[in-house]
């Protein structure tokens, strides 16, 4: 199973792109769709739903695991952040990939066996599950690995 993994903003979207097979990870892709802060709005959206939809059409995922949004604070950056994640979920969705949702508490429990394990419990263990020499940067790019592999584990169970 190949699995696309999602850090949503509009900023920086966090891009992983995992491979499981038989109990084993192993890390195809990964990065950040970059956006500059003077462009503007519509054209930081264009450009992350036309990032997404080319790698979506390299890697034939056979699904998209994205971060479902929580904000207690700033309206703004929820607003902004949602209609960047509109765009990557259409991207999906014209290229016929199931979409999974999954909260920070799901993926830190996943990934580490604890739901309130801090970040960087979260980066090591992702670099240690896909066998890489360093934590994946930026941090966007690994918490996307790590939403990738707690879809792995997810979709493995939902099997059984």
């Amino acid at each position: 199973m190949i699995v696309l993994g999602i850090d949503p903003g509009y900023a920086i979207v966090g891009c992983g792109v995992v491979e499981y097979k038989g109990n084993h990870f192993r890390m195809l892709a990964y990065g950040a769709i970059t956006t500059e802060a003077h462009t503007p709005f519509n054209e930081r959206i264009e450009k992350i739903y036309d990032e997404a939809d080319e790698l979506m059409k390299k890697f034939k995922p056979e699904a998209m695991a994205i971060e479902k949004l929580f904000f207690n604070t700033n309206q703004k950056t929820a607003i902004d952040v949602a209609q960047a994640r509109g765009a990557l979920v259409l991207a999906a969705q014209k290229n016929h990939i199931p979409i999974f949702e999954y909260t920070p508490l799901q993926v830190k429990q996943s990934v580490v066996g604890y739901g309130r394990a801090e970040k960087k419990q979260v980066q090591e263990m992702t670099r240690v599950m896909l066998n890489l020499e360093k934590i994946p940067k930026p941090d966007d790019a690994a918490d996307a690995l790590a939403m990738a592999i707690c879809h792995c584990h997810s979709a493995g169970s939902l099997l059984k």
